[in-house]
């Protein structure tokens, strides 16, 4: 009996690499590099992060006790939809590219709830990690740098120096993924677009590994305080899918308004699905590593990176 390949192929053959490799990858870095440059995190933490969280709680979120454990799982979501836009976050824009490729083989007659799959897809990848790390990081309690008060020599925050080696590999695993597209590099998933997608969606819950965003790290010393690892996998988990939400309303969205046309249109060109889902990993790839791993430091004297006169 012939077996047939149930997941259709992905990453354009050989013969049919996109053309001009090494402009997308120049235009795709040079744009991360810039968003590294520009980024604003008083902005997206202070402004935009703790007013969503203030008017969805109704309170000061970052001064108000959580007391109660329900509290305390409301209080996941929405940090984590109020931290969308967070540098420790925005790289999750990149899985429009993942879930659009993913979606685009499943495109051609096929029915809109099958093309709507792949969030199922990234959702699997991305609670497998947030619980496993919820549940551990109860566990190890104080133990994490990421909970510690305690700075580096060098005045640097212990959790800060965990989150510029987390991103720095996230980052390089983003980059790395678009490079492949491309077939710069070897691409693990060429055959295998859900891989891919549930890969994604593993990083994207590896971001609470690194996340020093102050309403995460209450969030955090409250599951800690409970001693109860299960709770910290709950909340852990509610966290990952507040930091989704607007991306998949955003996936959704195209995907429905258009009735999956979008989607039909990528999948009748391998080459644009690549050079989509390309440019959007390498671009924020680039970032997540620029950003953590060379502006950070600078901001503490290690190392220089040019500043925006906001950003003083």
């Amino acid at each position: 009996m012939v077996q047939h390949d149930t997941e259709p192929h992905l990453a354009a053959p050989v013969s049919e690499r996109p053309v001009g490799r090494g402009r997308i990858v120049a235009i795709s870095a040079l744009a991360g590099v810039l968003l590294a440059i520009a980024w604003s995190f008083e902005l997206v933490d202070s402004v935009i992060g703790d007013n969503v969280a203030n008017t969805l709680l109704d309170r000061d979120a970052k001064h108000t006790a959580i007391t109660t454990t329900g509290a305390g799982l409301i209080f996941a979501f929405v940090s984590g939809l109020a931290g969308t836009f967070t540098a420790c976050n925005i790289a999750m824009a990149a899985a429009i590219g993942p879930m659009s490729a993913a979606g685009a083989t499943r495109a051609g007659g096929r029915s809109l709830r099958a093309m709507l799959r792949p969030l199922g897809w990234l959702t699997l990848g991305m609670v497998a990690v947030s619980a496993c790390y919820g549940f551990v990081g109860v566990l190890l309690g104080s133990r994490l740098p990421q909970l510690s008060t305690a700075t580096t020599d060098g005045g640097v925050p212990l959790r800060l120096v965990q989150a510029a080696v987390v991103f720095g590999v996230i980052g390089l695993a983003m980059l790395y993924l678009g490079l492949a597209m491309l077939r710069v590099l070897p691409d693990v998933f060429a055959r295998r677009p859900v891989g891919r997608v549930v890969c994604f969606g593993a990083l994207v819950g590896g971001f609470l590994i690194g996340r020093p965003y102050p309403l995460f790290n209450k969030l955090f010393h409250y599951a800690a305080d409970t001693h109860n690892p299960l709770y910290g996998a709950a909340a852990f988990v509610l966290q990952s899918l507040g930091n989704i939400t607007v991306v998949a309303v955003l996936f959704a969205g195209l995907v429905l308004v258009t009735r999956g046309a979008l989607l039909r249109r990528l999948a009748a060109d391998p080459r644009r699905t690549a050079v989509l889902t390309a440019g959007l990993l390498i671009a924020l790839g680039v970032f997540t590593v620029i950003y953590w791993d060379v502006r950070l430091p600078a901001m503490f004297g290690i190392g220089w990176f040019p500043s925006m006169p906001y950003n003083n």
